[in-house]
């Protein structure tokens, strides 16, 4: 996890920098959670986070206003002798005089936002969440089909690529090919990107690499995606059973979070993307409350317990 860079918030939010004389350029945060330094302004330091941004709203603001300026000094002295990244005045609201001189000879900047408080709050940890998050790198193809993120695995040259590639022509999004960057964003959630320099790119043995976004258009592509479904292609092994009916769920830990994996059989004259497709359908289904496996058995038991009522009559 690598700590983000104030100037990145600052650009990324549209703050203004109240402190012009300071330098922001080395300053980092480092932990996703925001603080509204209320019991702090009152005198409450234990359990203080230093390392979160500070952010100050009407309620905040208010009651500055109305302390003696004496207090009010006293206030802020105390509260820049932290170490937090830097505090934010939300809706537009200018600096005390007194804050931009303690924050001055503490050397942390005071930024300015123009936008409500609970808006800026919720989107600070929002994105801070994801910008923070754990990561991992994973070989394989991560697309958007019919909606759902499907992470395809294995091994090099067993066909992730090809079937990536139909999918896409299918009207399907590549998000990632060959390198995907997957990030713990919750406990729920896992959030998977491209690096940069090979994003929309896919290689293909025999052919080399192509470009994506230039042959098939910016809707066969996108930036990132929740992943939802693991594909998992294996050679076709003759003396190993495969799930036939799909009762019983398997799954995939990835960065703690457990994801449902489907283990694909690969064999000449098996449509890998019809396959896939069906599997991202039938993972939504079963998300909407329908499993057809279920259906399928209960409909067998009550032909079993049909047949052996009228064999009793």
């Amino acid at each position: 996890m690598q700590p983000v860079k104030l100037e990145t918030v600052i650009e990324r939010f549209g703050l203004v920098n109240l402190t012009q004389g300071l330098d922001v350029s080395n300053r980092r945060v480092s932990v996703a959670e925001v603080n509204r330094p209320g019991l702090q302004l009152a005198g409450y330091y234990d359990y203080f986070d230093q390392a979160r941004l500070q952010l100050v709203g009407m309620v905040e603001y208010t009651y500055l206003r109305n302390m003696e300026p004496e207090r009010r000094e006293y206030v802020f002295k105390k509260l820049f002798s932290s170490t937090f990244p830097a505090i934010i005045l939300s809706r537009g609201l200018p600096a005390f005089d007194d804050m931009l001189e303690a924050s001055l000879a503490s050397a942390i900047p005071v930024l300015q936002y123009h936008g409500s408080t609970s808006e800026l709050m919720g989107e600070l940890i929002r994105w801070l969440r994801v910008e923070l998050a754990p990561m991992i790198t994973m070989h394989g193809v991560l697309l958007d089909v019919f909606g759902v993120g499907v992470l395809i695995t294995g091994e090099s040259g067993i066909g992730k690529s090809e079937t990536a590639l139909e999918l896409i022509h299918r009207g399907h999004r590549l998000v990632a090919d060959d390198s995907v960057e997957v990030k713990k964003v919750s406990s729920q959630t896992l959030v998977g990107s491209c690096p940069a320099v090979i994003r929309y790119f896919i290689e293909l043995r025999g052919i080399g690499i192509i470009d994506v976004q230039r042959m098939f258009g910016v809707e066969s592509v996108k930036e990132t995606q929740h992943i939802d479904l693991v594909i998992q292609l294996e050679m076709w092994d003759k003396s190993k059973v495969y799930d036939r009916l799909g009762m019983n769920e398997e799954y995939i830990e990835i960065l703690g979070n457990n994801v449902i994996c489907n283990k694909i059989p690969v064999r000449p004259g098996r449509n890998l993307a019809i396959i896939c497709e069906s599997a991202a359908i039938n993972h939504r289904q079963k998300k909407m409350g329908y499993n057809s496996a279920e259906i399928l058995s209960r409909r067998v038991m009550d032909n079993i317990r049909n047949s052996q009522g009228r064999e009793q009559q």
